[in-house]
C-alpha cells in the first residue's frame, strides 16, 4: 500500500499553506516589469530604476533569519500570519506612494512586502515537508510548488493588460510637455502602477484571516535549548546541506537570468517587446506544466536522479540557444523553463534531507537567503551584454552575438546543480 501524499487530517492545512505558493509567485512576476514602468513614469536612470529589483532581493535576504528565529520559538502559523501581515502592509503602501509621488515610498512598500515573502518562504516551505511521511516529502514539496507558475502566469497578465496597456507615459515624449503637463500623465501613470498592489494587499489580508481562524499544525519542540548559532555551526558542516543552498543560489541566478534577458535576447532576433513577452508567457506555462509532471515522475523516480537528467536537458537546451540561429534558439530559451520546473523545490528538499525539524527550520532561512542568487547572477551576465553597446547583437563573441555568448552563465548554473543531483544520487545508492 503506498503512503499517501497528504494525509486527510492535514489535506485543509495542506490547501492553505499551498495557495501562499501563488501568492508569492504573483508577487515576483509583477515586479520584474515594474523596473521598466518606473523608469518611464518617473524618468529615472538604469541604475536607479534597478533599486526595485535591490529592494525585492533585499527583503528576501534581511527577513530570512528573523523568520527562522520566529518559527522556532513560536510556530509555524505564528511565521505564516507575520509573513502575510509584512506582504499586505507592503502592498497597501502603494496607495501612500502614489499619492506622494515618491520613488523612495515605492521602494519601501517593495522592501517589507518582501520581508513577508521572505517568511511565507522560510515558514511554507518546512511546513509542507513536515506534513506526512518523509518518504513523500520532496514530492509533496512539488506539488506545492506546482501552484507557484500560477501566481507567476496571472502576475504577468496583470502586468502586462492592466499595467503597461494604460499606462500614458508609453505613448508620449514627456521632453516635449511642459511641467504641468507631464505631471498629470506621471500621477495617472502612478495610480495605475498602484492598483493591482493595493487590491493584492487586500486579497492578502483575506487570507490573512481565513488562516488565523483554521487550526493548523504547529511541530513545536518546546524541549528544544540549542541557539540557532549552535544549529547553525552544525549546519555548515552537513556538505549535502551547505552544497544545496550554493546550488539554490545558482538555480535562482539561472532563473531570473532566464526569464529577464529573453526580451533581449528576442530584440537581437528582431521581435518586438509585445511578441518577446508571448514568448515569456509560453515560458511559464511551460515551467507550470513541468511541475506536475515532475510531482509524477517522483512517485517513481528518485529525487536525485531526476534532478541530474533535468539538469542535463537544462544545459542541452541553453547550448541551443546559444548557438542555434533564428526562431529555434527562442524555443531553445523557452524549453529551460520546463527543465527548470523541478529544480527549486527538489534542491531544497535534498538540501534538508535528514536533518531535525529544528535543524530544518533553521536550514530553511539560508535556502531563502540564497534566492539573492537572482540579484547577483543576472548583474553578470548584463555586464556581458554591456561589452558591445546597449543592444544584445552589437559584437560578436566566439561566433555568437553577445546576447547569445551571455547565456554561458546558466549553462554553467546547471553544470553545477547537475552535479549536486549526481552527488545525491551515489549517496543514496550508497546507502542502500
Amino acid at each position: 500500500m503506498k503512503t499517501a501524499l497528504v494525509p486527510k487530517h492535514l489535506l485543509l492545512p495542506f490547501i492553505l499553506i499551498t495557495s501562499l505558493f501563488t501568492l508569492w509567485g504573483f508577487a515576483n512576476a509583477v515586479t520584474d516589469p515594474m523596473v521598466t514602468a518606473f523608469k518611464k513614469v518617473l524618468e529615472l536612470s538604469n541604475f536607479k530604476a534597478s533599486l526595485v529589483q535591490m529592494a525585492f532581493y533585499g527583503g528576501y535576504f534581511t527577513m530570512a533569519i528573523p523568520a527562522s528565529f520566529l518559527i522556532r520559538r513560536y510556530s509555524y502559523k505564528t511565521g505564516i500570519t507575520v509573513g502575510l501581515f509584512l506582504y499586505a502592509a507592503g502592498a497597501l503602501l502603494f496607495y501612500p506612494a502614489a499619492v506622494t509621488g515618491h520613488f523612495a515610498f515605492f521602494l519601501l512598500g517593495l522592501y517589507i512586502l518582501t520581508f513577508g515573502l521572505a517568511f511565507l518562504e522560510t515558514t511554507a516551505n518546512p511546513y509542507i515537508l513536515a506534513m506526512g511521511d518523509k518518504k513523500t516529502a520532496t514530492q509533496r514539496l512539488n506539488l506545492a510548488q506546482s501552484f507557484n507558475p500560477l501566481g507567476l502566469l496571472g502576475g504577468l497578465i496583470i502586468a502586462q493588460q492592466f499595467v503597461f496597456k494604460k499606462l500614458q507615459s508609453d505613448d508620449v515624449d514627456f521632453s516635449s510637455l511642459t511641467p504641468s503637463a507631464k505631471e498629470v500623465i506621471r500621477q495617472s501613470d502612478l495610480m495605475v502602477i498602484r492598483d493591482p498592489y493595493v487590491a493584492l494587499g487586500l486579497l492578502v489580508i483575506l487570507v490573512l484571516i481565513i488562516i488565523s481562524m483554521s487550526k493548523m499544525p504547529s511541530y513545536q519542540n518546546l524541549k528544544n535549548h540549542e541557539t540557532m548559532w549552535q544549529i547553525t555551526k552544525r549546519l555548515v558542516i552537513k556538505r549535502s546541506y551547505f552544497l544545496g543552498v550554493l546550488s539554490q543560489v545558482f538555480y535562482v541566478g539561472a532563473q531570473i537570468m532566464c526569464w529577464t534577458y529573453i526580451y533581449q535576447y528576442a530584440e537581437a532576433k528582431g521581435i518586438d517587446s509585445v511578441t518577446a513577452g508571448n514568448y515569456q508567457f509560453a515560458a511559464f506555462v511551460f515551467f507550470f506544466v513541468g511541475r506536475f509532471i515532475c510531482t509524477f515522475l517522483l512517485r517513481y523516480v528518485y529525487s536525485g536522479t531526476l534532478l541530474m537528467f533535468f539538469s542535463v536537458l537544462a544545459i542541452l537546451a541553453t547550448l541551443g540557444t546559444i548557438l542555434t540561429p533564428g526562431i529555434l534558439g527562442m524555443y531553445c530559451l523557452i524549453m529551460i523553463s520546463f527543465c527548470m520546473s523541478l529544480m527549486f523545490p527538489t534542491i531544497y528538499s535534498l538540501a534538508l534531507d535528514g536533518l531535525t525539524e529544528e535543524e530544518s527550520k533553521v536550514g530553511a532561512a539560508g535556502l531563502v537567503m540564497a534566492i539573492v542568487g537572482g540579484a547577483l547572477m543576472p548583474t553578470f551576465q548584463g555586464m556581458i551584454l554591456d561589452i558591445g553597446g546597449t543592444r544584445g547583437d552589437d559584437i560578436i563573441i566566439m561566433g555568437v552575438t553577445e546576447v547569445n555568448f551571455s547565456f554561458v552563465l546558466p549553462a554553467a548554473c546547471f553544470v553545477w546543480i547537475g552535479c549536486y543531483g549526481f552527488r545525491a544520487l551515489t549517496y543514496n545508492a550508497s546507502k542502500s
